[in-house]
């Protein structure tokens, strides 16, 4: 009996080291890493898949993201299929059962997200359309609390003892969104209107927060890199609208667009899709900081 107690004791005392002990978050993508080490504080470590500089479509699932997974209490994916190509299979060969989707280690940071460009139906002849809308919804800072009020229900489910150390630092990073809004709207306040030209169809959130136009896409459908015909059409509309910027992003070649702009005196940004884009860009808060005042110094 003595024995028996003996074991008992061992296995409550291993559980509790557990809970108390740090906990291993694997996100997807950077900007998730970001806000949940924000909301995790001390309590997490946090691992992401996709380098801030990588198309989070197009991500290679290699063995050490599945050691990682193997190991991991939670796990946070932007989801509305943006990782379709490589999360599934990731997932199901970590064989992790407290992270599989419908866990309480699982997260979905889109949840309560309102979602732009969601499609009445699905045309593959229209390109890359994505059937749950608009997956770049990060890039939106406000949609940035959703992201934050997931992955903090998700720290909760699995660590409840921290609860109010995760809503502390909840609340901490919504008034910071705010503060930081205030100042991001009034920079770009200016600029309310400015039609420019992107790249690829992933700045709809961004584009309505911060009020600006996007006339065209230097892709003639999504995922369909620029055609002759297509460059010739958005030379036209950067000239008849006097279009000064075109955005792009750190994955996609800049050679189309230097044509553009060769042609036109339009400049071609690279903006930041995500934190690690650029050395300067290390939290959620950096990533608007740079794409904000790089917009603002090319649209005056």
């Amino acid at each position: 009996m003595k024995k028996i107690i003996s074991t008992v004791s061992i296995i409550i005392a291993s559980i509790s080291i557990t809970f108390a002990g740090t906990i291993h978050v694997v996100t997807t993508t950077q900007d998730t890493k970001s806000i949940a080490e924000i909301i995790g504080g001390n309590k997490v470590e946090v691992f992401a898949i996709a380098t801030g500089y990588q198309n989070p479509h197009f991500v290679d699932p290699k063995p050490s993201y599945i050691i990682k997974l193997s190991n991991a209490d939670l796990y946070v994916t932007l989801g509305l299929d943006l990782e379709a190509g490589w999360s599934p299979s990731l997932l199901s060969s970590s064989r992790n059962t407290k992270i599989q989707k419908g866990s309480d280690g699982y997260v979905d940071a889109s949840v309560g997200v309102t979602l732009q460009q969601v499609p009445s139906s699905i045309n593959r002849s229209e390109g890359d359309i994505h059937a749950f809308g608009n997956p770049h919804y990060w890039l939106d800072p406000l949609n940035g609390k959703a992201i934050a009020r997931n992955i903090c229900n998700g720290l909760e489910k699995i660590s409840p003892a921290n609860k109010e150390y995760y809503e502390a630092n909840l609340k901490t990073f919504n008034e910071q969104i705010d503060l930081k809004m205030k100042a991001w709207s009034t920079a770009m306040a200016p600029f309310k209107g400015a039609k420019v030209i992107a790249y690829h169809n992933e700045w709809c959130y961004f584009e309505n927060r911060f009020g600006l136009k996007i006339v065209d896409f230097m892709e003639p459908k999504p995922g369909i890199p620029p055609t002759p015909s297509q460059l010739v059409k958005i030379i036209k509309e950067v000239k008849e609208n006097n279009i000064k910027v075109i955005i792009t992003s750190p994955y996609f070649t800049a050679s189309s667009s230097d044509v553009v702009s060769k042609q036109t005196g339009a400049k071609t940004l690279t903006l930041a899709t995500s934190v690690g884009a650029f050395d300067a860009i290390k939290t959620y808060y950096d990533l608007f900081d740079y794409n904000i005042n790089l917009l603002k110094s090319n649209l005056k």
